[in-house]
């Protein structure tokens, strides 16, 4: 606590932090100080102030440092693992390969078998050498006798038909489990919750913040002035990655393999933690105004008036506006006012704060940066582009088709502009990637010349999308989209009453890790709910479709089909099968490796019981030991209730000694 014998300087030394807290020289010190009374730098408590204030500024980079360092650590551990699953798949084409090999001499030494009778136990002897190799890509599985109809069967019983050595589970299993483990969502809010993962990395990131706001500041009265000071440090330099992370076009894809739609969650919790550090900032000098200035300088109206504080408030106001307007209660009611105030109070807010203090101008050059690369320079001039898009309206009466036919492009323009990301929709799509969606002609046009929505792509991507082939023929994009108000409803309407328009695409966006970790799986669980089919059909497709071109077929050697497929579906209304086509279902079922299933709908028969569905699934593989080094991958695209049921069955997959991963395709929490 600070000594009545100093609050005569203490005034003084708050003015001096409020307008030149970056403390570098003595000089510095007397020329800031211009109106009385002088700061006396002999005062004990006036110079533990400086160093402290000092401190900050040096501390504070180190900040930047550990941010680097997970960075790279995440980059290092995405690449390894892909890397990993490259060489393994390598050597399983090359295994087939010999094995393919093999299989040939035999039939050449069987033939020479018949005119030589003496090299005939040469043949035979290299024929169980070829048994041998194939089995080693595809043990063989046997069909399980009888069913199982107990409703409380667990999902890795103790059923004789798979046998899963207890003892084979170690403490990495229970660890993986516990973090793929999805919790209830929050009671009375309802408020869904992340996996324990997810959690674990957001706290250790809050974490980490806390600990840089009070490290090595002593508990003194006049040490709030430090806190609001750090709090403000803190801000600015979360300020480019509040940014980066909401940046569809950024870095952080190819180097980790999360996209800014798997960012989103960190993204708008970073954002509450500004909040708060803008809160802590904000009440910690209105704390220091009335306990160190208002016994000698009264008036709080020419406190609040001072230019750095206006525009300090300026600053807080828009970035808290910003906040609860960005709530999903907000959003969900008025998204098309959330979209515009998105824009526009960004903007103001990044003004105030560029002016508020010179420490921050830096950091806001930095996002600014960001922010117009992404949203002026990227999205307006490479990833856009405007088709001729046909209408229709599917059997409910509540979901509209855009079809888009995507024109041939030059083979050498898509090879450049995959290098240089540029790479627009003309370039083609991968699965699971999504689209901003922009119909300028739709009333009122003011309304939606600007406005942008996000659907996923729901057709089958193209073989590929950089070869020659892909480049010979156009190729037909899809939207399913569910109408529910403002944009969708409106464009529900305009499908009503014409076939035709004229759409701006923005894209192609998303991450492939749900594709990565499929191909890299033995065993493949996908699993839809809804509108979630527009992730898991095109998925599923890339999965079964056969290389046309020399290049897609090196990538089929490389990344063998999955030995099994269980593809699940479960609708709400009759009418949304529609939203698939016929024959490419039928082209599901006449697959030997694919198992389909869509479930009643939910309006009629209620939610399937999907951890029986997935479990009989499982249980009927075989009944010998599937090896532990065999991977089960797991996606699910659909309502929170349905994802947090596959999520946490995996979990006890993997509990089980089960070699599982799982990911959900959802934007956000």
């Amino acid at each position: 606590m600070a000594h009545a014998s100093d609050a005569f300087e203490l005034p003084s030394i708050v003015r001096f932090l409020l307008n030149f807290s970056a403390i570098e020289t003595s000089e510095t010190l007397q020329s800031a100080s211009s109106s009385p009374p002088p700061i006396d730098q002999s005062n004990p408590l006036i110079r533990e102030l400086i160093a402290q204030l000092r401190f900050s500024k040096r501390f504070i980079v180190f900040y930047n440092v550990v941010l680097l360092v997970i960075f790279f650590a995440v980059a290092i551990s995405y690449w390894g693992g892909r890397w990993r699953q490259w060489s393994k798949t390598k050597g399983n084409a090359r295994r087939l390969e010999r094995g393919r090999l093999l299989s040939e001499n035999d039939t050449l030494s069987e033939e020479v078998a018949e005119d030589k009778e003496d090299i005939r136990n040469t043949s035979g002897s290299s024929s169980a050498s070829s048994s041998t190799l194939g089995g080693i890509s595809s043990p063989p599985v046997q069909t399980k006798g009888g069913s199982i109809n107990d409703e409380e069967t667990p999902l890795i019983g103790s059923s004789t038909s798979i046998v899963l050595s207890r003892s084979g589970i170690r403490a990495a299993h229970i660890i993986k489990s516990w973090l793929q483990y999805q919790p209830a969502p929050i009671p009375i809010i309802n408020k869904t919750l992340p996996s324990n993962q997810t959690s674990l990395a957001i706290l250790a990131f809050v974490g980490l913040n806390i600990f840089f706001l009070f490290y090595h500041i002593p508990p003194k009265m006049v040490m709030i002035a430090v806190v609001a000071d750090r709090a403000s440090l803190l801000f600015v330099v979360n300020l480019p990655l509040l940014y980066l992370f909401a940046a569809k076009n950024q870095p952080i894809r190819s180097l980790t393999g999360y996209s800014y739609e798997s960012l989103n969650i960190v993204h708008r919790r970073l954002g509450e933690l500004l909040c708060l550090l803008a809160v802590i900032h904000f009440t910690g000098f209105m704390a220091v105004w009335y306990v160190l200035i208002r016994p000698r300088e009264p008036s709080l109206v020419d406190f609040l008036l001072k230019k750095i504080i206006v525009l300090g408030i300026g600053a807080f106001i828009a970035y808290e506006t910003l906040y609860f307007t960005s709530l999903g209660s907000f959003r969900q009611v008025w998204y098309e006012l959330f979209l515009a105030l998105h824009v526009l109070l960004q903007v103001a807010a990044l003004a105030f704060l560029f002016f508020h203090h010179h420490q921050s101008r830096l950091y806001v050059g930095i996002a600014l940066a960001i922010f117009i690369m992404d949203r002026v320079i990227y999205r307006l001039f490479f990833r856009t582009a405007i088709f001729d898009a046909e209408l229709l309206t599917y059997p409910d009466y509540e979901t509209v088709g855009v079809k888009v036919t995507i024109p041939d492009r030059s083979f050498k323009y898509r090879l450049l502009s995959s290098i240089f990301g540029t790479k627009s929709i003309t370039s083609g799509w991968l699965p699971t990637q999504h689209i901003f969606l922009n119909v300028p002609t739709l009333e009122p046009t003011a309304q939606h010349i600007l406005q942008s929505h996000p659907f996923t792509i729901a057709s089958r991507a193209p073989l590929s999308s950089t070869s020659e082939s892909f480049a010979n023929q156009p190729h037909t994009l899809e939207l399913v989209v569910r109408a529910q108000s403002g944009f969708s409803r409106t464009l529900l309407h305009h499908a009503q009453r014409h076939q035709h328009v004229k759409v701006r695409l923005d894209g192609p966006y998303g991450s492939q890790r749900a594709r990565h970790t499929l191909e890299g799986s033995d065993y493949v669980i996908i699993v839809a709910g809804g509108s979630g089919i527009a992730v898991t059909w095109p998925l599923t497709w890339s999965l079964l479709d056969k290389a046309e071109d020399v290049e897609s077929a090196q990538q089929q050697r490389s990344h063998p089909k999955a030995k099994k497929i269980l593809f699940v579906w479960v609708a709400q209304q009759r009418q949304h099968w529609s939203w698939v086509p016929e024959p490419g279902l039928d082209s599901f079922r006449m697959e030997k490796d694919v198992t389909v299933c869509i479930t009643d709908p939910t309006s009629e028969s209620g939610r399937p019981d999907l951890r029986r569905i997935i479990s009989d699934w499982v249980l009927q593989l075989g009944s010998v030991e599937i090896s532990k080094q065999q991977k089960f991958g797991v996606v699910s695209s659909g309502p929170d209730g349905m994802n947090r049921t596959v999520r946490n069955l995996s979990s006890e997959m993997v509990a089980c000694g089960w070699n599982v991963n799982v990911e959900v395709e959802k934007f956000g929490w």
